[in-house]
């Protein structure tokens, strides 16, 4: 019959908002830093920006766990990019 298959982890886990844009290039940018770091994020309201026809009314929020807020600004940062 096969074994049984893993269940999903459904524990909630807590966000912090640390950036809001619409420019794709930044967005990218900081992908590529949290992921070079191991950061997990979010990038939400991506799909309603998408529908809004691109013209840049909804920005996209860039989330990350709580115990990664420091860290993330600390790059922004660096990035140079306001938080």
């Amino acid at each position: 019959m096969g074994e049984p298959k893993a269940q999903a982890d459904l524990t909630p886990i807590s966000m912090k908002e640390v950036f809001r844009t619409n420019n794709p290039v930044e967005l990218s940018v900081i992908e590529a830093a949290f992921e070079e770091v191991g950061i997990e994020y979010l990038i939400a309201d991506q799909f309603s920006s998408i529908m809004e026809g691109s013209i840049g009314a909804i920005r996209r929020r860039v989330l990350v766990v709580d115990e990664d807020e420091g860290k993330a600004r600390r790059i922004l940062v660096s990035l140079e990019l306001q938080t």
